[in-house]
C-alpha cells in the first residue's frame, strides 16, 4: 500500500492511474477503522482496479469541539487493518493539506431541507463542514466510484446532492449496507468509547429498529415511537429522535404509508456517546 501525505504526489499518481484508463474507487474515512470500513475497501476491491482510501478527522464537521476532541485515533492501527484489506494507496493530509487557505473562501453548498431535519437539526453546520472536506477530497481524488456505508444515512443523501451540484455526472455512489456486530449494534468509530455496561445496552437501537419495521402492520407508528423512547429512557439513554421518514427525500412521516419506501431512524446519546443507526422499511 502506498501512502501518500501530500495533494501533490496522490494527484501526481492519479494522473497516472487515469491515462492508463484505471477505474479509481475511493472510501473516505476519519480513521478508527472497523470492519465496516474494511468491507467497503473490500467491495472497491472487487468493482475497482485501484482502490484508495483516507483517512481524515476533519475540524469543520464537530459542531460539539469536545466530541471531536474525544473522537477516537488509531492511524497506526488503521494503517495494518487497511494493508490486510489490500488497500492500494491511503490519503493522509494533514489540515493545511486540505484547506490551505482555511476554509472561509471554500465555496458553501446548500443542501436545502436535508440541513433542517434530524442530523441537521441536531448538528448545525455539520453537513456545511461534510460538504467541505468531502468536495475537496473528490477534486483531488477524481474517483470513478464513491463508497459510502448506509449507517450515516442523512450524510449518504447530503453526499449525493453535492456530488450533482458539483457536476460530477460519472462519478458513482455506491451505498453499501451497514456492518452490523452479532447482537445488531451498528458498527462505528465511537463503539471503542463505549464503557462495558454502555456497550451491553447499545443493540437497544437496533432492536427499536426492527420493532418499527416488524410492528407497521399494527399501522400507529405514533405508538411504536413511543414505545421505543419509553424503552431506550428506562435503558439510560437520551434519546434525541426516533423517526419514520420517506427514505427517499428524508420527509417526516407521521404513520407508515406501506405505499412509499421508507426509513426508520434513531439517534440516542447513552452517556456522552451519540450513536445513530437507521433501517430502510418496505
Amino acid at each position: 500500500m502506498i501512502i501518500f501525505k501530500n495533494v501533490a504526489d496522490l494527484s501526481a499518481f492519479v494522473e497516472k492511474q487515469a491515462a492508463l484508463g484505471k477505474k479509481i474507487g475511493f472510501v473516505p474515512t476519519m480513521g478508527a477503522l472497523h470492519q465496516g470500513h474494511i468491507s467497503l475497501v473490500e467491495i472497491s476491491k472487487k468493482e475497482t482496479d485501484v482502490t484508495i482510501s483516507s483517512i481524515f478527522l476533519n475540524p469543520t464537521q464537530f459542531n460539539d469541539k469536545s466530541d471531536f476532541d474525544k473522537y477516537p485515533v488509531s492511524t497506526n492501527e488503521d494503517i495494518v487493518m487497511l494493508e490486510a484489506a489490500a488497500c492500494d494507496v491511503l490519503f493522509l493530509p494533514s489540515v493545511t493539506e486540505i484547506y490551505p487557505d482555511g476554509t472561509d473562501a471554500m465555496k458553501v453548498y446548500d443542501f436545502g431541507f436535508l440541513e433542517t431535519v434530524l442530523e441537521g437539526a441536531q448538528r448545525p453546520g455539520h453537513f456545511k463542514g461534510v460538504g467541505q472536506v468531502v468536495s475537496r477530497l473528490l477534486n483531488i481524488v477524481q474517483p470513478h466510484v464513491l463508497f459510502l456505508g448506509q449507517k450515516d444515512y442523512q450524510q449518504c443523501m447530503v453526499i449525493t446532492d453535492l456530488v450533482r451540484q458539483m457536476g460530477l455526472l460519472n462519478l458513482k455512489i455506491r451505498i453499501c449496507p451497514t456492518f452490523r456486530e452479532d447482537d445488531g449494534l451498528a458498527m462505528s468509530s465511537r463503539n471503542r468509547r463505549l464503557t462495558a455496561p454502555q456497550r451491553a445496552l447499545a443493540p437497544v437501537i437496533y432492536q427499536c429498529l426492527v420493532s418499527i419495521a416488524t410492528k407497521q402492520g399494527d399501522g400507529d407508528f405514533g405508538i411504536v415511537r413511543k414505545q421505543c423512547e419509553d424503552l431506550m429512557t428506562d435503558k439510560g439513554f437520551e434519546v434525541e429522535y426516533v423517526s419514520l421518514s420517506d427514505a427517499n427525500s428524508l420527509q417526516p412521516l407521521n404513520g407508515y404509508e406501506p405505499q412509499r419506501e421508507m426509513v426508520a431512524l434513531i439517534a440516542a446519546k447513552i452517556g456522552p456517546i451519540r450513536l445513530i443507526d437507521n433501517m430502510v422499511i418496505n
